[in-house]
C-alpha cells in the first residue's frame, strides 16, 4: 500500500535539535576534535553575533601542565575560529578564500580558566564594528571584537585586525613560495632540543623552539606535522604557532620559572615563510612585586621584524 504524503511520517516522534560543532570547513581546520565552537545568532544590525562553543576537559595541546586549567591561548584559538566562522557563514565570505591576520590580542581571568567536572560550556559575544565583507571579499583590515563567559561570568577578551584574499589574488601573493618545506636550522643552533619544562611545556613534541648560541634569542622550528599546530596544510607559519612561539620564548626567558600568558597581544607584518630561519627575541622583561612579568618578543626573519608579541602574567616554578 502506498502512502499519501500527508501520512508519511504519521507516528515518528520529533527529535530534539541537538548539538553538534559549526561545519569545521567555516573555522579552517581539518579535524571535528579541533572545532570549538557550536552555534551561532546574528543580531538585527547585522554586527553583532552570539556564538555558543565548548572546551574538551583534557585537551592534547591546551591544557595547563597539571591539567588543572585550560590554557588561556586555547581562548586565543577561540576567537581566531569566531572571526572566520562569522566570516564565512555569516557574510557570505566563500570557501576557500584566504584571511590574513594582523593582530590579536587575548586578556583572560586566570581563575575563570579552572577544569570542572564537566566540559566547559561558554558564550561569544563578536562585534564587527568595520562594514564587514559580504560575498566577494575585501583586502582591506577589519576590525573584530570578542568577549567570551561562562555561566554568565566574563572569561576572557579581546580583539583582532584582519583582511580576506581572494584565491586568484592570494596565488599572485604567494607565487614560487615552497609549501611544508622545514626551515632551515642555521650554523647557531644547539645540536639537542630545549627540554619542555624550560619552556612552559609538558611534551617535548610540543616544543616549538631550539636554543642558540646568542642571549635571549631562539630559532623557530615547530614540528610541522603536529596535529594541533598544523591542524590543516598551509604555505607559511600560522600565527598562533608564532603566539606559541613567544609565550615559550617568554618561558626560557625566565627559566626555571615560567610565565602564564594570562594576557598576549601580537601583530603581525607579513607571512613567516617556511625555508628560512625565523629568529626569536626576547627584547625586554618587566618583573613586578606581585609575581607577574611582562615580556616583549619579536620575530625576524631575513633581516626583518614580520611579528611582534607581548606576554604578561603570573610568574611561577615550572
Amino acid at each position: 500500500m502506498r502512502l499519501s504524503a500527508g501520512e508519511i511520517g504519521v507516528g515518528l516522534p520529533v527529535l530534539p535539535r541537538l548539538t553538534t560543532t559549526v561545519p569545521k570547513e567555516y573555522v579552517h581546520r581539518a579535524s571535528l576534535a579541533e572545532v570549538f565552537l557550536t552555534g551561532c545568532t546574528a543580531q538585527d544590525d547585522g554586527l553583532r553575533f552570539s556564538l555558543t562553543g565548548q572546551w574538551p576537559r583534557a585537551h592534547t595541546f591546551f591544557n595547563s601542565a597539571d591539567g588543572s586549567n585550560h590554557d588561556p591561548l586555547q581562548a586565543a584559538e577561540t576567537f581566531r575560529q569566531a572571526g572566520m566562522f562569522v566570516t564565512h557563514a555569516e557574510h557570505g565570505v566563500p570557501l576557500g578564500h584566504h584571511f590574513v591576520l594582523w593582530s590579536l590580542s587575548c586578556h583572560t581571568d586566570l581563575e575563570r580558566l579552572r577544569i570542572a567536572s564537566r566540559p566547559t560550556d561558554f558564550r561569544l559575544d563578536v562585534t564587527c564594528p568595520d562594514p564587514a565583507p559580504r560575498g566577494r571579499a575585501s583586502a582591506r583590515r577589519m576590525g573584530i571584537g570578542f568577549t567570551l563567559r561562562r555561566d554568565g561570568v566574563r572569561v576572557a577578551h579581546g580583539e583582532g585586525r584582519y583582511s580576506v584574499v581572494t584565491p586568484p589574488v592570494y596565488a599572485r601573493l604567494r607565487a614560487n613560495r615552497p609549501a611544508r618545506q622545514p626551515a632551515s636550522a642555521g650554523p647557531a643552533v644547539a645540536a639537542d632540543p630545549m627540554p619542555p619544562a624550560s619552556v612552559g611545556r609538558t611534551s617535548p613534541a610540543d616544543v616549538v623552539l631550539t636554543a642558540t648560541d646568542v642571549p635571549d634569542r631562539w630559532l623557530l622550528t615547530p614540528d610541522l606535522d603536529h596535529p594541533i599546530l598544523f591542524d590543516h596544510g598551509g604555505d607559511h607559519l600560522p600565527g598562533m604557532v608564532l603566539m606559541e612561539g613567544a609565550r615559550q620564548a617568554a618561558c626560557a626567558r625566565l627559566a626555571p620559572r615560567a610565565l602564564i600568558p594570562a594576557s598576549t597581544s601580537s601583530s603581525f607584518n607579513r607571512y613567516v615563510e617556511l625555508d628560512s630561519p625565523c629568529w626569536i627575541d626576547v627584547t625586554g622583561v618587566t618583573a613586578r612585586d606581585d609575581g607577574t612579568a611582562t615580556v616583549d618578543v619579536v620575530g625576524v626573519q631575513d633581516g626583518e621584524v614580520v611579528f611582534t608579541s607581548t606576554v604578561s602574567g603570573p610568574v611561577v616554578l615550572a
